[in-house]
């Protein structure tokens, strides 16, 4: 939840927080004067909770806010970019990397970033926070790690357990409340209770899973029960490490001892879960042999009682999640039943099974709920990518997975993402097989809107060329409707709209008809009315509209919206066309689809210039900002950038030089939903804009080189 005055997205606290007022003062001089402040300490010790409250109370400080990126999910070093990326709510279109999205994204602003539980990949979050601090003199950098990243300016916050016998009685007592209310520290049990934190090193996590046991046990029960765990351990010759290592272990483990066989069981198998879950993923993943899916809700109750798995619950939905050393301690187990390979296999299926309904229900009246549930899901859908790409025979799937998701790649702006998984699987296994067709056509569709014509136009080639020597007509009509999308950018409007007819008849032969086989549509009336059709694109736009409204479709929706906003605009109704574009906007806000954002600001910043040539100026820089993104500006297409150019030659001419670069770099501060907000305000204009030119819509210009994507020559 965010604050009210100050960006960011720092989650509520759940419970009270107890004590650290000198460590919390720490922090806060600490980045008063430095980039880079790292609260390192044993697991379990407060690390992010600290962090948290640190970072809540320096918001004030921030212009853009303070920003959490959690990092514990992450297995993958080459995800940590992603990560952080998601965390700033930073959809980059564009083929370059994240990193450097993240750059230019950080250059000018003042913003705190916290990186928590940075020791899964140490080494990646190092790098980034470096290059982050080097390029943007802003930035601050609050993380949380185990052990220090290295950084240079880098300064440590050493954070111990509670030594203050009174603030870890507090906690205990606070948490102990929770779970069995009334419960007191009072003149019968201070002693007990003290006696039990100092057992318990005063380690934060140890004191929490120790109040979880009050329903069940007295507080002189379970420093019993303790002290001969304590006492095992000893005569075993201990677990090595630091003391306060040894006592939050064994504290987990006495809970690991307290928890029934089925509740260990569970607890282990939930283990492979990265991030949260919900009850259904954790039925189907863990449920079998002793764990009988009936009795699933019981069992993760029980484990939420004792303190091992955290339930939360927004917006309705309740999920769950285990703390990183608790899933530590969980996963060892799970490795030592021999039974890990099969349970992230079981992960996997549900999360390859999550995907397939992803795609097939995209083509409806669900795609926000399925763009948030993606959303949600993305730690997990990570992490089943990840197990599929490590082994030889888990390849194909891995690449299936990969291209599933191009609903999300694509329509919800996690277009960089998409393609490095892409990338991943299709570098993995060259067999010229179905699953490698549909992630080679999914990954030249992603690097066709990123702007990188020649990577897509290899992979179109390869994905038609194997598709028809193996006989795959899917992959056939796929492949030619993304070579038309790259025509269609690359300004080449007959070719364009040869290979979207051939494409659509391919798709009616096979019966095809999703939001896919719908954008082809829409392209092909952009390729009609862009080639001077005016009647023809309407008259596609409305068929379009009907089948859309008939299946609950949106996401295409949006673009045929476009399509008919900038056919208004030509016809001399700029009323029709700001009405369309502003709907344009809406729908895509809600997956944020980037490019379907900016087109529409673009046409919305026109509509505005006649009548306000200021606030036109403003939303061109809105719009610049958002380009940043997506990658070259209007594809560096003559005939998507129509509204562009015009727009800025009609404010130019009102507001002169200064006037308009001073509005433009106004707009151009504005975040993603700021623009979005500032485009939607307002009524549109009542009085014709420019009007139409007789025949074919003019070019913009001449084409960059390196534009005009799938103009080559027949094959």
């Amino acid at each position: 939840m965010r604050h009210e005055t100050t960006p960011g997205n720092l989650p509520c606290e759940l419970n009270h927080f107890v004590g650290r007022r000198r460590e919390l003062d720490d922090v806060a001089r600490l980045l008063e004067r430095a980039r880079m402040v790292t609260v390192t300490g044993v697991g379990g010790v407060g690390k992010s909770r600290l962090a948290l409250r640190a970072a809540a109370g320096l918001r004030a400080g921030f212009t853009d806010g303070v920003w959490l990126a959690e990092l514990a999910a992450v297995r993958d070093p080459g995800l940590v970019d992603h990560a952080v990326a998601d965390a700033l709510g930073l959809t980059d279109h564009t083929a370059r990397g994240p990193r450097a999205a993240l750059g230019a994204f950080l250059a000018h602003r003042e913003l705190l970033l916290v990186l928590d539980c940075c020791e899964p990949q140490v080494e990646a979050a190092a790098e980034l926070a470096d290059a982050m601090l080097r390029r943007a003199p802003g930035l601050r950098v609050l993380a949380t790690s185990r052990q220090p990243l290295g950084v240079a300016g880098e300064h440590i916050v050493a954070l111990e357990p509670l030594s203050d016998a009174g603030e870890a009685v507090e906690l205990f007592a606070d948490r102990a409340a929770a779970v069995l209310p009334g419960f007191t520290v009072d003149a019968g049990n201070r002693a007990e209770v003290e006696e039990l934190c100092r057992r318990l090193d005063g380690i934060p996590l140890a004191l929490e899973l120790a109040a979880g046991r009050v329903r069940a046990l007295s507080v002189r029960q379970i420093t019993g029960r303790l002290d001969d765990r304590f006492r095992l351990l000893t005569r075993r010759g201990g677990t090595g490490g630091p003391e306060r290592h040894r006592a939050l272990r064994t504290t987990i483990g006495w809970s690991h001892e307290l928890c029934t066989p089925r509740e260990r069981l569970l607890w282990a198998r939930l283990s492979v879960f990265a991030g949260d879950f919900d009850l259904d993923a954790a039925e189907y993943v863990c449920a079998g042999g002793e764990v009988a899916a009936e009795t699933m809700v019981d069992l993760v109750a029980d484990l939420v009682d004792k303190s091992v798995v955290l339930r939360r619950e927004d917006a309705g939905v309740v999920r769950y999640l285990l703390l990183d050393t608790v899933r530590e301690y969980g996963l060892g187990w799970l490795r030592e039943l021999g039974e890990e390979r099969r349970l992230r296999t079981r992960h996997r299926d549900w999360y390859l099974g999550f995907a397939t309904w992803g795609e097939m229900e995209w083509f409806g009246a669900r795609q926000e709920e399925i763009s948030l549930g993606t959303e949600r899901e993305l730690a997990n859908l990570r992490a089943a990518l990840e197990f599929s790409l490590e082994a030889s025979e888990e390849l194909r799937t891995g690449q299936y997975l990969a291209a599933s998701l191009w609903f999300f790649w694509v329509g919800c702006g996690r277009l960089a993402e998409g393609r490095y998984w892409l990338e991943r699987a299709l570098a993995a296994d060259h067999e010229p097989t179905g699953q490698r067709a549909k992630a080679l056509w999914v990954c030249g569709y992603v690097s066709i809107l990123q702007g990188d014509g020649t990577a897509a136009l290899g992979m179109l080639y390869e994905c038609r060329e194997q598709a028809l020597a193996t006989g795959d007509a899917t992959a056939v009509a796929y492949a030619v409707h993304r070579m038309g999308c790259g025509a269609l950018l690359g300004g080449d409007l007959p070719r364009a709209r040869a290979l979207f007819e051939e494409a659509l008849g391919h798709y009616r032969t096979l019966g095809e008809l999703n939001s896919n086989v719908i954008m082809a549509e829409v392209e092909l009336a952009m390729a009609v009315a862009f080639d001077g059709d005016l009647e023809g694109g309407i008259e596609l736009c409305d068929r379009i509209r009907e089948v859309c409204e008939d299946h609950g479709e949106r996401w295409a929706l949006a673009y045929a919206l476009y399509t008919r906003a900038v056919i208004a605009w030509w016809q001399d109704d700029p009323v029709l066309a700001a009405e369309l574009a502003a709907e344009c906007v809406r729908i895509n806000h809600t997956f944020r689809d980037m490019v379907g954002i900016v087109l529409g600001i673009e046409l919305l910043a026109l509509l505005r210039a006649p009548g306000d040539a200021r606030e036109a100026a403003v939303l061109q820089g809105a719009a610049g900002g958002i380009w940043r993104l997506v990658g070259l500006p209007v594809f560096g297409s003559r005939h998507f950038g129509i509204p562009h150019q015009r727009c800025e030659e009609l404010a130019r001419a009102e507001l002169g030089r200064p006037g308009y670069e001073g509005a433009y770099a106004e707009g151009l501060v504005l975040d993603l939903d700021a623009a979005v907000a500032r485009a939607l305000t307002g009524l549109p204009p009542t009085r014709p804009g420019p009007r139409r030119p007789s025949g074919p819509v003019p070019p913009a210009g001449p084409l960059p080189a390196g534009a005009p994507l799938g103009r080559s020559a027949q094959d």
